[in-house]
């Protein structure tokens, strides 16, 4: 992801997410099989390396993937793959495959799963070694156990083989056919030797010509265009003016009822093969493509290029046909079941505002409701009965929203499901279900942006990769136009509420030079909520490994010793997380005079941007959610010790504000630095300014404080130190 968050503690919270967040992937034992078992050094281990070590651990030799499309939206896709096994990490790798489906409206078929040893031999997988079982995030969620995979283990795999395998996936009455959807990405990083994709249309819809998308500027034309509809709104519909689609720079034929085609200009444009008359009349799309090993393909230079698959079809480029097969899905019963009312009615007893209503319900079905983790559209969008999710207690997003637009139409609010994309912009041209990634909930009647599957987010409180994105509303306001249309929106590009994070350091220094800090983060916005859901996330016992990856990315060094965090689930209140750290040899004390930076954490500012291309357009700084940032420490040191302080800093900006306080009293030190950004960007035309601000903050943090310790001397005593004895001599008295 791009780094456009402002935070202390970015990099800490992505790592995070990477080890204490359970994906609902299926992949699971093959991604741990993947990972290299330790072995003790021996003498292999001094050999140079051999050709062997620079190829990928497997290399896929063919891979050809021919998909087939019925008129009613029915269709069949076969996978037919060759893979040849380099290394012990490759055969790691194809362990175990693991392929994903709904068994209510999905099949999955495996013809054949074969090695080929390096001796010659062959060898056929048994049907034993397949096993079919729950996603393992529906476990526990019986609603939900259509939603599967299909496991292979594949034994007996080594060096030199080659596993050859196919695997057909049929889909029969979708609920959402007849309309139908479908985006391909070619391999760009050399690991497939060979691809083929073929698809197979009925020639009533096939597209009349692939419409060849050279670059970036040509997208966002056709995406105009074909995403024209009425203006966007942010609290209720303004009365209603006809949209003015604008011109495209390629020919797109609005007036055919077949599927539209996209192609990436770094594609080579497909074979057509006609076949067959009238009714039984079909048109094959084909590519072929062949890649050297190892040399990965450069895609299309624009950024925008890896938003956007290399080919698409679909029926409704404009997303109509989608938004409203979606608004008929999550249409809710009337009336509604006495069980939704009356708790509508609990939950909103006394509440005198919208806003106090939406909260309420949001609340009860964020919290009381569990969320099962599944993909947007893992269950086709067939919503469950709303008493149904309410009895069970628990709902993939989907269904929670269907539940709070219940509650909400219950209570008199209005609750429309807005779509959201993996990235900010919609990257496709054809807007199907696997354009977007997320539900949110938007109740217009106080303009609220909600998403309840998250369980622990503050009301109205939204990640920041999903501020400022690209919606489609799931509406039926679009009948009032006398064209097909969509209404496009975009979710507020910062939160209704102030962010802020604030951080206290009690620490103290020994003699022996040993540190030992208590921090404590007090959180409000967008970082409380990272932080609210890594700690939700993770198992206590693991708690303390989050707050070492916090405390590194602060740049404190050491043991964490404690950690404690408040309740996730007490979204009323700020978040707060405290840790003690402990550092020995923080100062060496023998090196006259000692120095030590301030005990504060670094301020986390977006990188200033690179040198553009001659004729390139220069690109905006983002700063992200406007946030106040304001951290102090407290540092006693030894008996005896004296501390000289650095010279604030002071710098102001329009867009952000920078200062800095240090001072030493006896034998404690005090630093504060407060860092505001007061706006979410700043115009590429002021890089330059933005530089100069970066590099005073820079340069106020490395400051040091210079640290002086008394000299001890020897007790002094009244009598002469005794002198050393004299041994005495042989044949004297004293013998």
């Amino acid at each position: 992801m791009l780094r456009c968050v402002i935070s202390l503690i970015l990099d800490c919270v992505l790592a995070i997410f990477l080890l204490s967040v359970t994906l609902p992937s299926v992949a699971q034992g093959q991604n741990s099989a993947q990972k290299p078992e330790e072995k003790p050094a021996n003498k292999r281990a001094e050999k140079p390396p051999t050709v062997e070590s620079t190829e990928n651990p497997a290399q896929i030799e063919l891979l050809e993937t021919k998909v087939r499309f019925e008129t009613n939206g029915d269709s069949r896709k076969e996978v037919h793959c060759i893979v040849k096994i380099n290394s012990e990490l490759g055969v790691r790798q194809f362990a175990r495959l693991n392929f994903d489906y709904n068994r209510s409206f999905e099949q999955i078929g495996i013809p054949l799963v074969q090695i080929t040893h390096t001796s010659g031999g062959t060898a056929e997988i048994l049907p034993s070694a397949i096993t079919d079982n729950p996603n393992p995030v529906v476990v526990n969620a019986p609603a939900y156990q259509d939603v599967r995979v299909k496991t292979i283990r594949i034994l007996g795999l080594a060096p030199g083989d080659s596993l050859e395998y196919r695997v057909i996936t049929t889909v029969s009455h979708h609920p959402l056919a007849s309309d139908f959807s479908l985006n391909h990405s070619f391999d760009h990083t050399g690991v497939v030797s060979q691809e083929v994709f073929q698809v197979d249309l009925p020639a009533s819809r096939s597209p009349a010509r692939p419409v060849v998308v050279e670059n970036e500027h040509m997208r966002a034309a056709l995406q105009a265009h074909l995403f024209a509809g009425p203006p966007a709104w942010t609290t209720s519909p303004p009365e209603l003016e006809k949209p003015t689609p604008l011109s495209s720079p390629s020919p797109v034929d609005e007036s055919s009822p077949g599927i539209h085609l996209f192609v990436q200009g770094s594609v080579p444009a497909p074979s057509i093969e006609r076949s067959g008359r009238g009714a039984d009349a079909r048109v094959l799309y084909a590519w072929e493509r062949s890649t050297t090993a190892r040399q990965p393909e450069r895609r299309n230079d624009s950024p925008a290029a890896e938003d956007m698959a290399d080919v698409e079809f679909g029926r409704s480029p404009s997303g109509w046909g989608l938004s409203h097969e979606l608004y008929a899905a999550f249409e809710l019963p009337d009336p509604l079941p006495e069980e939704i009312t009356a708790l509508a009615r609990q939950l909103t007893q006394g509440a005198e505002t919208p806003v106090e209503k939406a909260e309420r319900i949001y609340d009860f079905a964020s919290k009381k409701i569990l969320t099962i983790d599944l993909p947007l559209g893992a269950t086709g969008f067939r919503p469950r009965p709303v008493g149904d999710i309410l009895s069970s207690g628990y709902a993939i997003p989907e269904d929670k929203f269907f539940l709070f637009e219940a509650l909400a139409k219950a209570s008199n609010l209005h609750a429309s499901a807005v779509l959201i994309g993996p990235s900010k912009k919609i990257g496709a041209l054809v807007v199907g279900p696997a354009a977007f990634s997320h539900l949110v909930a938007w109740v217009t009647d106080c303009d609220s942006w909600l998403d309840p599957s998250l369980e622990v987010a503050p009301f109205r409180a939204l990640p920041a990769s999903y501020l400022g994105s690209s919606a489609l509303i799931v509406e039926p306001s679009n009948e009032q136009w006398d064209q097909k249309s969509v209404v496009w929106t975009q979710i507020p590009k910062n939160l209704p509420f102030p962010s802020s994070q604030k951080v206290g350091v009690d620490a103290s220094l020994d003699s022996a030079g040993k540190l030992t800090a208590r921090v404590k983060y007090t959180m409000r916005g967008v970082n409380e909520l990272l932080l609210r859901m890594a700690f939700h996330r993770t198992q206590k016992e693991k708690w303390k490994d989050l707050a070492q990856l916090l405390s590194i990315s602060d740049g404190f060094r050491g043991q964490i010793t404690s950690v404690t965090a408040s309740d996730p689930y007490a979204t009323k209140e700020p978040f707060t997380v405290e840790y003690e750290v402990s550092q020995p040899k923080f100062i060496d004390w023998s090196k006259k005079p000692g120095r030590i930076p301030a005990v504060l954490p670094l301020v986390g500012l977006p990188d200033p941007p690179a040198k553009t291309a001659a004729g390139a357009a220069a690109s905006l700084i983002d700063l992200g959610t406007p946030l106040d940032i304001d951290a102090g420490v407290t540092l006693h040191l030894p008996s005896g010790t004296t501390a000289t302080a650095p010279t604030g800093t002071s710098v102001e900006r329009d867009y952000a504000a920078f200062s800095s306080s240090y001072s030493a009293q006896a034998a404690t030190i005090f630093a504060s630095r407060h860092l505001h950004f007061l706006l979410p960007e700043v115009p590429a035309a002021r890089a330059a300014d933005y530089n100069a601000f970066v590099r005073a903050v820079q340069n106020d943090e490395t400051q040091e404080f210079t640290l002086e310790r008394a000299q001890t001397s020897p007790p002094k005593t009244d009598s002469a130190a005794p002198s050393k004895a004299t041994p005495p001599k042989p044949n004297s008295s004293n013998l």
